[in-house]
């Protein structure tokens, strides 16, 4: 394969350039620097410019030589007509005008923070909705019994509860370990050490437990309610049971969120107890806290309204998890970029609202549960 090459001749009229050779891509690469300083050298406004020997041209050759030529024809070219056309559509594209730069205008960041308010409306809106729709559905079942489905209730119970309890069960013992080991490094410089059965027990029962266990059925159970309704968008399942006449509410939306709001309280009430035992080891490791004083003592420093309301957290936590990941869900639009946007945004939502719906719990019971003194 002949390289590309320059040679300058020297006549009584003037000098003259000729490039010879394959000026393309694959013969030009390796030697991009060294032909363009060379070319900068040999280029001379006055200098004819031949070109008849080149046996070939494409658009990485030309540019080069373009350059070279200061990005305008030369007034002296010899050239043959098929590379002289490279060179006028490299001319074309030089010289097209550009895109006008349009200013930014003085309210943009109005136009930005309206923008996205008008979006979080129409998400409001939307879930307002879903949860009229789920009222009517569970009218709709408390008067017909028999359309009840129950077989999608119990496989998202299984889905989201049973499957879901050896991951609430880890996570819940090491909770309850690190928190009595921190709990005992303070205690133990005061001689408290009978209290870190109250901090453990009203923590965990309280609110780590329902919090901690909403978390992580929001970044399992609720990511997978939002990709799974948004495949049924992307491959029109959604769409098809509209055209049967199935409601997709009440088979798609309501099993998702009966089945989250009793799994749950089931699930906050494993995992509490789970990170119990793991404080309660953790206690008789750190303070030599027997296990025996540990249950004595649980039951008269964290009273039974506490449970209670863990419970009741964790069903309302499971029922707004569920209707934000069909929320979510439902919006996807039929391409796989949209899936994946609204699956993040269904899972940084939902634990948002759970944080949400938890202030309101301790101000609503903030005194309701509280130790004898």
């Amino acid at each position: 394969m002949s390289v590309a090459r320059i040679e300058v001749i020297v006549r009584e009229d003037g000098r003259v350039v000729r490039l010879s050779g394959r000026w393309t891509l694959a013969t030009t690469s390796q030697r991009v620097v060294d032909l363009a300083d060379e070319l900068s050298r040999v280029a001379d406004p006055a200098s004819s410019w031949d070109c008849l020997d080149m046996e070939a041209i494409d658009s990485a050759g030309a540019i080069l030589v373009w350059r070279a030529w200061g990005r305008a024809m030369p007034a002296d070219l010899s050239i043959k007509p098929e590379h002289w056309r490279v060179f006028e559509r490299i001319d074309a594209a030089d010289h097209e005008p550009r895109a006008a730069v349009v200013p930014r205008s003085p309210l943009h960041g109005v136009m930005v923070i309206g923008s996205a308010a008008i979006g979080v409306g129409r998400h409001l809106v939307d879930f307002v909705a879903l949860i009229g729709q789920f009222g009517l559905n569970l009218m709709h079942v408390l008067r017909t019994p028999a359309d009840l489905p129950s077989r999608e209730i119990s496989a998202n119970l299984y889905k989201s509860g049973v499957r879901a309890m050896p991951v609430t069960a880890l996570v819940g013992f090491l909770i309850g370990v690190v928190l009595s080991y921190l709990s005992a490094l303070q205690l133990k410089q005061f001689g408290a050490d009978i209290f870190i059965v109250n901090i453990i027990g009203l923590g965990i029962v309280r609110e780590l437990g329902p919090v901690l266990v909403a978390i992580l059925v929001a970044g399992r159970s609720g990511s997978a309610m939002t990709a799974q309704l948004g495949v049924m968008r992307v491959t029109e399942e959604i769409d098809a049971l509209a055209t049967m006449g199935v409601p997709r509410g009440l088979r798609l939306v309501f099993p998702k969120v009966v089945a989250l709001t009793i799994a749950l309280p089931l699930l906050v009430l494993w995992s509490t107890a789970i990170a119990l035992i793991g404080g309660m080891v953790s206690a008789q490791v750190q303070l030599d806290i027997s296990y025996g004083f540990f249950f004595q003592t649980l039951p008269r420093v964290v009273p039974a309204a506490n449970l209670w309301i863990g419970l009741v957290k964790g069903a309302v936590f499971g029922a707004f998890i569920a209707l934000v990941a069909c929320h979510f869900g439902l919006r996807v639009r039929p391409n796989t970029e949209s899936l994946s946007s609204n699956t993040t945004a269904s899972v940084v939502s939902a634990i948002t609202v759970v944080i949400i719906l938890d202030a309101l719990f301790a101000i609503a019971t903030r005194s309701v549960g509280l130790p004898p003194v």
